[in-house]
């Protein structure tokens, strides 16, 4: 089955080579998504050797000090920067079993086939290897998103990315075979002067409109949509746009982890055990 290409290859490898330069500018989205892979790592009580960072823009998370990492990106400069390969999420060039822990950071939502990309991270996973993810997804730009639609009223046009919820991101980590999936959200709030400035960090972030059939904004699009955007300011003269980060942690399958006990192994029937709760009369 042929999954149909919603995402420009092209245009995002181009994107991401223009903005090496100025990344550091517009870094704040991933660089919380970072912390928040460290604080989840953290907790992990293992040794990684191998170590896969997928999308890794500028090559600033190290997980594991010491350990080997390999980095990949989707553009060349990133790539180059990095001392990595530059491939497609869907596309992993790297052998089944090659990595104990992957890392991804900012990129999943940018994926024509993110089902297909999750399989290929579960198959480069050793036995019982970790995976941790995060993305921009959930309810993210809502006031962009409304100032978008009241600006094209009369012809709308896909110009934000669709947005991936917490209940379908955990279901695409069961649906590619990782195991023990959980999916939660932190939520960021950041207050802008304008939708000039938002815009200039969606760009600086490459995180503009990759989607293919993609039309340019006429000026008086531009300008409804600023107005609209600055309708919805607060007493500061600032709008608050919020942005939902995603993040994914799953472990590749193995005969050691624990697992659920089979259906009608209990000892005790439930309404015994609700019977222990009951009040008495």
């Amino acid at each position: 089955m042929t999954v149909p290409e919603i995402f420009d290859r092209a245009a995002r490898r181009r994107r991401r080579d223009r903005i090496v330069g100025g990344y550091p500018d517009h870094a704040f989205l991933r660089e919380a998504m970072v912390d928040g892979l460290a604080e989840r790592l953290a907790g992990v009580s293992r040794e990684f050797t191998d170590i896969l960072d997928l999308g890794c823009f500028d090559a600033g998370f190290v997980p594991r000090p010491g350990a080997r990492i390999a980095r990949c990106d989707a553009g060349a400069a990133f790539a180059r920067a990095a001392g990595g390969v530059q491939a497609d999420e869907d596309r992993l060039p790297f052998s089944d079993e090659s990595f104990d822990l992957v890392v991804s950071a900012g990129v999943l939502d940018q994926i024509n086939d993110l089902p297909g990309a999750l399989t290929l991270i579960r198959r480069v996973l050793r036995p019982d290897g970790l995976f941790l993810g995060a993305f921009i997804g959930g309810s993210s730009l809502p006031k962009l998103r409304a100032a978008l639609r009241s600006a094209q009223a009369d012809r709308p046009a896909a110009r934000l990315h669709p947005a991936i919820d917490l209940r379908s991101a955990g279901d695409l980590l069961a649906r590619a075979g990782l195991t023990l999936p959980v999916a939660d959200v932190e939520t960021l709030t950041v207050r802008y002067a304008g939708v000039g400035r938002l815009f200039e960090d969606l760009r600086g972030m490459g995180a503009s409109n990759l989607l293919t059939g993609r039309t340019p904004m006429t000026r008086g699009e531009v300008a409804r949509a600023a107005a609209a955007f600055t309708k919805a300011a607060g007493p500061d003269g600032r709008t608050a746009e919020r942005f939902d980060l995603i993040f994914l942690t799953a472990w590749s399958p193995s005969p050691t982890q624990p697992r659920p006990a089979a259906r009608g192994s209990g000892r005790m029937s439930l309404a015994t055990a609700l019977e222990r709760f009951a009040k008495p009369d």
